[in-house]
């Protein structure tokens, strides 16, 4: 067996940190390169900045500032098919410590890496891809654009809702999810047999190394953004004037949605507040408002003015970060005191709830009908 420890330390205090001793399994390389990922970090498998080194001794750190509340984790080699597994190598659910300002030990044993099972093709036939290089000249790239139509489509000449989804490789096929999907077009043929209201569905690939910046309009200092204002701009004056164009849609703000998790919440979110006359229904999951808070703040009261006929729904799991459900607790007030109708703001907190693809999925049907 190998031991690798993991050291994170406060900024002020070298007393207050917190060791993590983690035993990994025989089959561990060598020179396997170890990371955590985790609710500090967006859930990067494969960040340098969290990649536990080898000191004088030939263990294994890592040292991060000291911070406060929860914290949901997971070592891997770099990659989510080379994540922790269970005695299986099949996934298992997030470790947790929280940050105490205290001295703490705590052991963590691996006992495997998963063998990820092969990934198949998943999306229903109502669904394609509209480009796989879409122009985005607002940041001078291209994106791939997946579409979702309604099960009539074809065979009426009805006008539908239109909603625009973030972290496109996630909603609709497992080959292309990082971590399982959400099952957005099953859930939507299900609701045509239901007989529910339905919807044109769009999603738009998350620009990979570029998904922080492009998903936050403003800086932050360790992690990056601030391209989050001109991706808005590209949804608001180049993708839904397309979309518009060449289906039948119905255009206004009261029809037309925007849903995201994490970053993809908080882009969501942002762009809702900045173009309320073109998206008026929101489904704001898990939003990583920690990322530019005293920013976003003073945008809202700048803003939600403006924002009076929208429809925000606010999803959140109580086992996710310690301020996840805290600041959507707060925003949802000023909200309200700025003008938005009280029943048009919906609140939903989970205690099972956790900052992963398959709450999002479990949660999306729900949402949707309270859209729409």
């Amino acid at each position: 067996m190998k031991y690798f420890v993991f050291f994170l330390l406060s900024f002020g205090s070298l007393a207050a940190q917190v060791r993590l001793v983690v035993t990994s399994p025989a089959n561990t390389p060598e020179n396997a390169r170890i990371f955590m990922a985790s609710s500090l970090n967006n859930w990067n498998p494969t960040d340098s900045g969290f990649e536990l080194k080898k000191n004088a001794a030939g263990k294994y750190e890592l040292e991060i500032p000291e911070n406060s509340g929860k914290v949901e984790y997971k070592f891997t080699q770099g990659s989510w098919e080379t994540t922790e597994g269970n005695e299986s190598g099949k996934g298992i659910e997030n470790r947790t410590f929280t940050f105490t300002g205290t001295p703490q030990i705590i052991e963590n044993t691996i006992l495997s890496w998963a063998k990820p099972e092969p990934k198949k093709h998943t999306a229903s036939k109502n669904v394609r891809i509209l480009s796989e290089n879409f122009a985005v000249p607002q940041l001078e790239t291209t994106r791939r654009i997946w579409i979702y139509l309604p099960v009539d489509y074809q065979s009426s000449k009805k006008k539908y809702p239109v909603i625009y989804m973030h972290d496109g490789q996630n909603l609709f096929d497992n080959l292309t999810s990082f971590s399982g999907e959400w099952q957005v077009d099953e859930t939507m043929d299900k609701f045509f047999q239901e007989g529910e209201n339905q919807a044109i569905i769009v999603g738009i690939d998350n620009g990979g190394s570029e998904r922080l910046n492009e998903y936050s309009p403003w800086e932050n200092t360790k992690y990056g953004g601030g391209k989050g204002d001109l991706y808005a701009d590209f949804l608001a004056q180049t993708l839904k004037p397309y979309i518009d164009k060449n289906y039948r849609t119905l255009a206004s703000a009261k029809n037309t949605g925007l849903i995201g998790s994490s970053m993809g919440g908080l882009i969501s979110f942002y762009t809702g507040l900045k173009y309320p006359e073109k998206f008026g229904k929101l489904g704001v999951f898990s939003p990583s408002f920690w990322f530019a808070n005293s920013d976003l703040n003073l945008y809202i009261s700048e803003y939600s003015k403006f924002l009076k006929k929208s429809k925000i729904y606010f999803l959140a799991g109580r086992k996710e970060s310690a301020e996840m459900v805290t600041d959507i607790e707060k925003v949802a007030p000023i909200l309200i005191r700025k003008g938005i109708c009280r029943k048009n703001i919906k609140t939903k907190f989970d205690d099972y709830g956790t900052h992963s693809e398959s709450y999002w999925a479990k949660e999306f049907p729900a949402a949707y009908l309270w859209l729409f």
